[in-house]
Formats: structure tokens, sequence, C-alpha cells
């Protein structure tokens, strides 16, 4: 069973630039690296006018899309309730590790990432006991934080610290 570690933040804090880095920090360690992404908004991998989105459009619940270079299962939701974190990781194939972006409310183990640009209210961390460390552009403002924190940029002792975190 993988390995689950989160990155969680407020919208632009750069979650997103934080688990690219992750991965290939981890791939370059020899690990493979599985990620969970969740949007809050709609979006879409296929675009009006392709075969698989007539599929789609047509009523098929699933839709799979096959080359040499790589596949894509799409799964249409119609009436089911938004699939949870656990039901996502069923479906991944074996992995070291699964790096999640978003799931906030789910309770496996987390790194909040912070801009002082994009903090909303309160840091997360504040009021989330699985936020286990914190990545932040403003590493002295965050002196009151009883976490580790890290800079951005030194995404080598980030590794480290959840390679530590779930023994890896």
């Amino acid at each position: 069973m993988a390995k689950v570690f989160g990155i969680v933040g407020w919208k632009n804090s750069g979650k997103t630039t934080m688990v690219v880095e992750l991965v290939k920090a981890f791939r370059a360690e020899g690990y493979r690296v599985s990620t969970v992404k969740h949007a809050h908004h709609v979006f879409d991998v296929d675009h009006k006018g392709t075969d698989s989105y007539k599929h789609r459009e047509a009523g098929a619940a699933e839709v799979v899309l096959v080359s040499r270079n790589r596949w894509v299962l799409l799964h249409e939701l119609r009436d089911e309730e938004e699939p949870t974190l656990a039901d996502m990781m069923e479906k991944l194939e074996p992995s070291d590790l699964v790096l999640v972006e978003g799931f906030k409310s789910d309770d496996h183990p987390k790194l909040e990432v912070l801009r002082k640009e994009t903090l909303r209210d309160h840091p997360i961390w504040e009021v989330d006991d699985t936020i286990k460390a914190v990545v932040s552009d403003d590493v002295a403002a965050d002196e009151n934080c009883n976490l580790p924190v890290f800079s951005p940029s030194d995404v080598t002792s980030i590794v480290k610290f959840i390679k530590d975190y779930v023994q890896l």
C-alpha cells in the first residue's frame, strides 16, 4: 500500500508548484510516485468536437482513450456523488508514494504551503492537526508556528521530512 502525504494551502499559494518539485525529487531518488489532485471547479480533459467528447456526450459512463504513449479513463459522474480520496486511491496502480493536492478535510498527513500574498484569515495549520509541516515564503513570519517550517526552495529538506514522516 502506498504511503500518502498531502499538500494543501489557500488558492494560488503554490501547491501545484510544490507537488511538481516533490514528484521530480522523489523520482530522482528512484521512487514511483502518483498524484491525486482535487479540483473545486468543473474541468474537462477532452474538448468539444473530439471523438471522446462525443462518446461522453452521447451518455457513455466511461470512456477510455488509448495511444502508444498513454491512456486515460474518463468517468462521467452523472448523478453520482463526488468520489472520496479513498475511492480514488483504490483506482491507482501500486506506487511508493501518493502526493495528494487538496482534499483538505481528509485525515491524511499534510504540509501547508503559505504565501504572504494569498494568505486568507489564518494559516490552516492553526485549526487543523493533520498539518505536519509548513512551507512558507516568509519563514521569519511563521516563527509562532510549532511545526517544522521550510522554505519553498528547500525541496531536499521537505523530501527528507516526508520520507521520515511516512517511513519511506
